[in-house]
């Protein structure tokens, strides 16, 4: 059994790192939204995790967001590309409090204008339950903005 101060300094040190590297998703190149995706309901937390980065590295989602677009199918795609066994006509999407998706299909309350509101925040968080399992991940990522691409496209001149 550790030391309870052990115990404390650990937990204070993952919560320094997890603000660090918080810190530096906002920091990105361009950046001008924090992006939180929980990925529930997976087989495993190796499933979540796959799937929350096959979302958070895909560039139309990222452009999406950069957009205040609520385009749930590029949502779902990323989720399918992940190359993780999934069952789409299982997954439920939400974008802030919002439940955008269900049943392979938008919600049947989803209002798109609300959603639109809300991804004008400079934090969005996006949470995608599989729902064929009880494991989980959180990933942060940030938009791909013009900004990003003025920055990196003229970077050495």
């Amino acid at each position: 059994m550790l030391d309870p101060k052990l115990q404390d300094f650990e937990k204070a040190l993952h919560r320094l790192c997890l603000n660090l590297s918080k810190q530096i998703v906002v920091d990105g190149e361009g950046a001008k939204k924090f992006i939180t995706i929980n990925v529930i309901g997976a087989r495993s937390q190796s499933m979540a995790r796959s799937v929350g980065f096959s979302i958070a590295n895909s560039p139309l989602f990222k452009t999406a967001m950069a957009a205040g677009d609520p385009n749930w199918g590029r949502i779902i795609m990323a989720c399918g590309k992940s190359g993780e066994n999934i069952i789409a006509n299982k997954i439920k999407l939400k974008i802030g409090d919002s439940l955008v998706a269900e049943g392979g299909k938008v919600a049947k309350d989803y209002n798109e204008k609300d959603v639109k509101e809300y991804m004008k925040w400079s934090s969005i968080n996006v949470e995608v339950n599989l729902n064929i399992g009880s494991a989980a991940y959180k990933v942060y990522t940030c938009d791909f903005t013009h900004d990003y691409i003025d920055i990196n496209a003229n970077y050495r001149n």
